[in-house]
Parts: structure tokens; sequence; C-alpha cells
């Protein structure tokens, strides 16, 4: 399968989960998170707001805050396809952009430098082995990760994961990959 099929296939295996299905998951995918060493050590994250056809971000974040860890989260920049990090402190914070994402309003947030992001959670739809990614296609996180020197971590349910994905010389492995059934690598 080529990336465009494997990215169909990922959106296919989000949509056919019940919501019952898709709240355990999410909850065993934070719970893993959370006893992890990479996040139990990370002072600042940087993560998502979630849509509603991703694996929810919502307690991730009110858990860091709880436990007092910087939250930064992106805002695309759709010219050069390039991220941003803000931090974010209430979700009041947020604006709704294009396509319906919400992303931190940079007037009411402040901007992060990727060198202070101990840990960044990366979205995508399909993962292999590896650490590499298929994501929406548009090469933001490619981009934002090259010169990153922090953790990466990906969640997914063992259905996103294979072995092995085509990738290319600009393609970005994740460091870590946790699924419903615990940290993989």
């Amino acid at each position: 399968m080529d990336k465009v099929q494997l990215r169909a296939r990922g959106k296919q295996i989000m949509a056919n989960f019940s919501t019952e299905e898709k709240n355990n998951i999410e909850h065993e995918l934070a719970e893993h998170l959370f006893k992890s060493m990479i996040f139990k050590q990370a002072s600042t994250i940087g993560i998502t707001i979630s849509q509603k056809n991703e694996w929810s971000t919502t307690s991730i974040i009110e858990r860091a805050w709880k436990e007092g860890k910087r939250v930064t989260v992106p805002k695309c920049d759709p010219g050069p396809k390039y991220l941003n990090f803000y931090q974010l402190d209430s979700f009041d914070q947020l604006e709704t952009v294009y396509f319906g994402l919400q992303e931190p309003d940079p007037s009411r947030c402040e901007h992060v430098n990727r060198d202070t992001i101990d840990l960044i959670i990366v979205p995508g739809l399909v993962f292999d082995l590896h650490g590499y990614r298929i994501g929406y296609g548009g090469g933001f996180y490619d981009r934002y990760l090259s010169g990153y020197k922090g953790e990466t971590v990906a969640l997914a349910s063992k259905e996103q994961v294979v072995k092995n994905l085509p990738h290319e010389k600009f393609d970005i492995p994740v460091n870590h990959l946790i699924t419903e059934d615990g940290y993989v690598f």
C-alpha cells in the first residue's frame, strides 16, 4: 500500500471504533502514558488539541496541568506548512480556525521555543514498529521535528500499527509508541 491508501486505511480504522471502544482505548492509552518515565520526567509537553476522529487529548492535557507541567499546543502556519507551539494554560485560550481545528490564539498565549519542550506527543493515523508514521499528509510534524532534541511518543491502537511503512529521507520517526496494550518501544 502507498501512503494515500494507508492514510485512508487509518481514517477508516478510527471511524470504525464504537464510542465505547474508543473511550476504553483512550483511557488505556492515557494510563500507559501517565505511567511512562518519559511523561513523568517531562516538565514541558507538546500535544495537539484532538478532533472528533482522533484519540482525545483532553485528559492528558488536564493531567499535565494537574501535575504542574507546562502544556504547549501547536498552531499551524499553512503557507510554509510549519508548526509553532504556544503555552496553553486554559482551553479558553483556543480559537477555531480552518477545518474546525482548535489552536492557540497567539494574542493570548506565549510562544514556546522547541528547545524547551521535553516531550512531544505526535499524532498520526498509522504507525510502524520503527517509529515511522502516516499522518494527515501536510508534513508539519516532520518539519518541526527536524532538529528537535527532546523525546517523542505516539499513541495508537494496536490496529493502527503495522510492521513497516514506506518512508522517505525527510520522515522523522517517533522515539516511542504506546498502544492500549502498553509500551511497544
